[in-house]
């Protein structure tokens, strides 16, 4: 391994524990959890690049320390969800960017999540039909093997043939990699609120749509959503050991 690809290891290792500290000071735990993982095994490979014994003991302390931290989060996190009182909120502010449907999600999704429920008036207009395309496409490429997604949304009276169509189409691209779409509508609904069935709950104050219109089809954030400005609002998440129940 070249000296280059081991000095790059290091700084994105640093970049990630950076943000992994970030986290956790701000009382934002699974997300810490999250980095905290991906930044130690980044410097378990600098690790194994050494042979120099000093500077191999020296990576082995550091590994050490964010190992513990990150079982006493775990252990935090577990504790908190058994007693039914975990709660975390991110504040997404105005012009915000960094938000993208992976970066906001990633931290709630593993291997065991098979099925999902959104909740959303707003999945009428093309952009919004769009968004949740995006985030469907998000759960097929992640590490969890979805097999059920239900959708409760209202329908569009202006034009719900619009509407209808688009979550037909995407129900049958869904349908031929092996996931069943759920569609419901109603007249009702006003909350926004995602469920997995692993626990987590994802209440976003503006649902899915919280990107902002680009300034043009040719701009940065058009296409990669991590780069996307974002409306100003809250994401409150909670756990619960009855998902299915809600």
């Amino acid at each position: 391994m070249s000296e280059n690809h081991v000095s790059g290891m290091e700084a994105s290792a640093v970049s990630v524990l950076k943000r992994a500290v970030e986290l956790d000071q701000s009382g934002r735990f699974q997300e810490s959890l999250v980095c905290y993982q991906e930044g130690i095994q980044l410097l378990i490979d600098v690790l194994k690049a050494f042979k120099d014994d000093s500077k191999r003991g020296h990576y082995r302390e550091k590994i050490k320390g964010y190992m513990d931290r990150a079982e006493q989060i775990k252990a935090h996190v577990n504790q908190m969800k058994e007693d039914g009182k975990y709660h975390e909120q991110i504040k997404i502010s105005d012009d915000a960017t960094g938000y993208s449907y992976e970066a906001l999600f990633k931290p709630y999704i593993s291997n065991t999540l098979s099925e999902v429920w959104v909740e959303d008036p707003y999945i009428r207009h093309t952009h919004q039909l769009y968004n949740f395309l995006r985030f469907c496409e998000m759960l097929l490429k992640s590490c969890c093997k979805v097999k059920q997604i239900h959708l409760l949304t209202s329908q569009d009276e202006a034009d719900s043939s619009q509407q209808s169509s688009a979550l037909s189409e995407l129900r049958d691209s869904l349908s031929a990699r092996g996931v069943t779409l759920d569609l419901q509508y109603s007249s009702t609904i006003h909350d926004r609120e995602i469920r997995f069935d692993n626990g987590w709950i994802i209440k976003i104050g503006r649902g899915l749509d919280y990107f902002k219109k680009p300034t043009g089809r040719f701009s940065i954030g058009y296409c990669d959503y991590d780069l996307r400005q974002c409306h100003e609002t809250s994401v409150d998440i909670f756990h619960t050991k009855h998902t299915k129940n809600l």
